[in-house]
């Protein structure tokens, strides 16, 4: 009798405590994929891109007529992957219009584009100063000391 009492009691807890719905959280702009087929090349300006899609992410470093608009969506794992968020969405669009803010160029990136980078584990060796923190802290605390002096 206690085993099954103690056994209801650990369901209970669990399913109280797992949520039904998903968690979604969302950053950048929502639906991004159906916004991006609003516009069209050689039709749209600047003006209909804000209207459609808001103002950018982002404008290009040298070039303001380079828009970048990003959505990201992220949710939790299930019970077995313990809650571990994961990518859900990874949508990036780049806009390019000419000099008279008409669309020229649209690209669209998801997330099977992103590129998997590795880094260089090896580490670089500074041989200008191997001394410890403390030598060049209390050498630094001298010099300040000298410098009072004069």
């Amino acid at each position: 009798m206690k085993k099954t009492v103690f056994f209801l009691l650990i369901i209970l807890i669990f399913s109280t405590g797992c949520q039904r719905n998903e968690i979604i959280e969302t950053h950048g702009i929502s639906y991004l994929e159906k916004r991006e087929k609003l516009l069209t090349l050689n039709k749209s300006n600047k003006n209909d891109a804000i209207q459609i899609m808001g103002q950018p992410a982002t404008k290009g470093l040298n070039d303001e007529n380079l828009w970048i608009y990003i959505e990201r969506t992220k949710s939790r794992g299930k019970l077995l992957k313990m809650g571990k968020s994961y990518l859900k969405k990874n949508n990036v669009l780049v806009l390019e219009f000419s000099k008279y803010g008409v669309l020229i160029k649209k690209d669209l990136f998801n997330k099977d584009d992103m590129n998997k980078l590795t880094f260089a584990k090896a580490t670089t060796e500074n041989e200008v100063r191997k001394e410890n923190f403390i030598v060049g802290f209390l050498s630094s605390i001298r010099q300040k000391m000298e410098a009072k002096k004069k």
